[in-house]
């Protein structure tokens, strides 16, 4: 192949490396890879690997390292047919839904990936993950962000880790998978986003501007208002339960909420449930929160909800405008209109 492939090295399991019997991110991951990759080099498309210069375990991720990776992809977009990010598996689709929004008209595939076992430790699956991702990034069909695990070519913005221990921890519960990586490289075509003009958005990111909240039975009003009495939030993720649904015999609670929308916050509604959809008028209790101005989400998981909530707030959407522009499909994030 005569295609160049960049490897951006985040942190994460991936790279991780034992420490007084815990496992911390490890420096030098280039050598490490290509000593342990197996598959001959030329089989593959010319890579170079580069790392933060601050490794992340990937439950240390906040929105300002967004900023970070984006900006390594942008400075070198133009160097490279693709990209591989490498990044723990815990916030993956949270960077994977924020990078689909940052790089708007993408015409080259970004694909993250990771391991749940480390690279260097015996049965890892950090190999067939790294060498399948290397393979997606070379294929110039792709011109989007995407996940690639386990064999398995998802959306980024439709990603979800479902699974702790398992080597298929990724899914996409509410969209259609892009691709498989079996005996061939299958990709849906028909799937595929076409390749667009670059657009990209590289915002700074205001590290407590959106916060996240689950409904759970006997919540009080009390939570509700400490959350939205953060001095910096301009946004909440709502994970109500079910088709949208909060406990509305709770007027203290729905006041909360209400006050908080009236005092500029965004809220919008996802469902807790991985499959299916928000559909705040089909019951009492979801209406509640449709009257007092809460966003439907439709079928956005919650971490594309946080990460496009985040990055509207970013590049200068608010009131109206912002309420709108959730609601709008972004890099094909929803699949069905909000209702």
């Amino acid at each position: 192949m005569n295609r160049r492939v960049l490897v951006l090295y985040t942190g994460g399991t991936i790279g991780m490396v034992s420490s007084g019997g815990s496992y911390v991110p490890g420096a030098a991951f280039g050598d490490r890879l290509t000593r342990h990759l197996g598959t001959p080099l030329e089989a593959l498309p010319h890579f170079d690997v580069i790392e933060l210069d601050q490794l992340i375990d990937s439950a240390n991720l906040s929105p300002t390292h967004w900023h970070t990776m984006a900006e390594v992809l942008i400075r070198n977009w133009e160097r490279y047919d693709g990209f591989v990010l490498l990044h723990g598996t815990d916030t993956m689709a949270y960077t994977a839904s924020a990078l689909s929004y940052i790089l708007k008209g993408a015409n080259k595939p970004v694909i993250l990936t990771g391991s749940q076992i480390p690279l260097e430790q015996p049965r890892t699956d950090a190999v067939d993950n790294v060498t399948t991702s290397l393979m997606l990034a070379a294929r110039p069909e792709i011109s989007e962000v995407c996940v690639c695990f386990r064999g398995k070519l998802i959306r980024g913005n439709r990603s979800r880790k479902l699974k702790t221990s398992e080597l298929d921890a990724f899914d996409s519960p509410n969209a259609p998978l892009l691709g498989r990586a079996a005996i061939h490289l299958e990709l849906r075509h028909d799937l595929l986003l076409p390749a667009g003009q670059p657009d990209f958005q590289l915002p700074d990111f205001e590290h407590a501007g959106v916060a996240s909240l689950v409904l759970y039975p006997g919540i009080s009003a009390a939570v509700v208002e400490s959350i939205l009495a953060i001095p910096e939030l301009k946004g909440l993720v709502l994970q109500s339960y079910g088709a949208g649904n909060a406990p509305d015999a709770d007027a203290d609670l729905i006041k909360a909420l209400e006050q908080g929308i009236n005092r500029g916050i965004t809220v919008i509604n996802v469902s807790q449930c991985p499959f299916g959809q928000i559909s705040q008028t089909a019951y009492a209790s979801g209406a509640a929160l449709a009257r007092i101005g809460v966003v439907s989400g439709a079928d956005l998981t919650p971490e594309a909800a946080f990460a496009k909530l985040h990055f509207l707030l970013a590049t200068g959407y608010s009131g109206a405008s912002l309420r709108r522009e959730l609601q709008r499909p972004r890099q094909g994030d929803l699949s069905v209109q909000p209702h």
